[in-house]
């Protein structure tokens, strides 16, 4: 037989991973200081990180041959609930004014002063609060903070905004980089 449902369905004895079972936890730098709300329950929606591992051709006798090249990462973006007290926005408009002030078109000397790290936990549907997945993004930095859409007929909806960082790269936790 050709198709057989019960033995896809066991393929799928947990349930499968569910998308909306994570928590982000961002890290600001020094220079902006720690948030008074947890940041980590304002962000309703981010992903898991992509990667991609470039090809490279190389001619040889009128063939390509395809080895590979350098690994990149794409910018990583969240989508944040806004507080009226705005920690969050407040926070990351602070954190890119250290990086590059509205004023004078200065910033931090180092990266050390505007780098920091995220994580992503990802958790089972079990109910015990058991992590199945960490990623963590290293030498991270907002690069684009969106606007906060307000209009009249906008009722009974929470303000959200997202933010895009870029990062040096990530690393996932139990798995070994080098």
């Amino acid at each position: 037989m050709a198709f057989n449902i019960e033995q896809f369905k066991s393929n799928f004895g947990d349930g499968g991973a569910r998308p909306n079972l994570f928590k982000v936890r961002l890290n600001f730098p020094n220079t902006v200081g720690q948030i008074a709300s947890s940041g980590a329950f304002m962000i309703r929606a981010a992903q898991i990180p992509s990667s991609t591992i470039a090809q490279v051709d190389v001619p040889y006798f009128g063939r390509q041959v395809r080895v590979a090249g350098n690994r990149t990462f794409e910018p990583w973006t969240v989508t944040v609930l806004n507080s009226e007290d705005f920690d969050v926005r407040n926070a990351l408009e602070r954190w890119m004014n250290t990086i590059n002030s509205h004023r004078n078109n200065s910033g931090a000397a180092t990266t050390g002063e505007y780098k920091a790290n995220a994580y992503v936990d990802h958790y089972g549907k079990s109910g015990d609060g058991a992590k199945i997945a960490e990623y963590e993004f290293v030498g991270l930095f907002p690069t684009e903070l969106s606007t906060v859409e307000l209009a009249w007929d906008s009722n009974d909806v929470i303000e959200e905004f997202t933010c895009t960082f870029a990062f040096d790269y990530w690393q996932h936790a139990g798995v070994v980089t080098t």
